[in-house]
C-alpha cells in the first residue's frame, strides 16, 4: 500500500507498506527499524517479536521520545510490561499495533510536532 502524504519538510515519514518491507521517503527497508523525524535507524538489533527483551527496549531511552510506537509485524502482538519497564519509569509511552497501524499513525503524530519514534519489525 502507498501512503501518500506531500510534505516539505524533510521529516521522515513513511510513504508505504506491504508484505516484507516499509518505505521511508520513499526508500524501501526490508529489516527493522527505527524512525524519527530526523532519522531513521537501522541498528536496532531486534530480529522479531518473538526475540525481543529488555535491551531492545532500553534502546529507546536515549532517544527521549513523547511516545513509542512499536510495530509488531503483520498482526498485533503485546509485549510483558516488565520487558518495557525502564520506558514505563522514564514516563515514555508505548503503544504497540501491526506496522501498517504504526505507519499510519507515527506520520500523523509527527505532522503535529509531537516527538515519536516509531520502532517497526517486517
Amino acid at each position: 500500500m502507498s501512503l501518500q502524504l506531500q510534505t516539505d519538510s524533510g521529516q521522515k515519514l513513511f510513504t508505504g507498506h506491504g508484505e516484507g518491507y516499509v518505505s521511508v521517503n520513499t526508500h524501501r527497508y526490508r529489516q527493522p527499524i527505527v524512525v524519527m523525524a530526523a532519522e531513521v535507524r537501522t541498528d536496532w538489533p531486534a530480529t522479531d517479536f518473538a526475540a525481543l527483551t529488555s535491551a531492545h527496549f532500553e534502546y529507546f531511552l536515549a532517544l527521549q521520545p513523547e511516545v513509542l510506537l512499536l510495530g509488531t509485524g503483520a498482526r498485533q502482538q503485546f509485549a510483558h510490561p516488565e520487558l518495557y519497564r525502564e520506558l514505563i519509569k522514564a514516563r515514555i509511552g508505548i503503544e504497540f499495533m501491526d506496522t501498517p497501524a504504526a505507519c499510519r499513525t507515527y506520520n500523523i503524530l509527527v505532522a503535529e510536532d509531537r516527538k515519536v519514534v516509531a520502532a517497526v519489525l517486517i
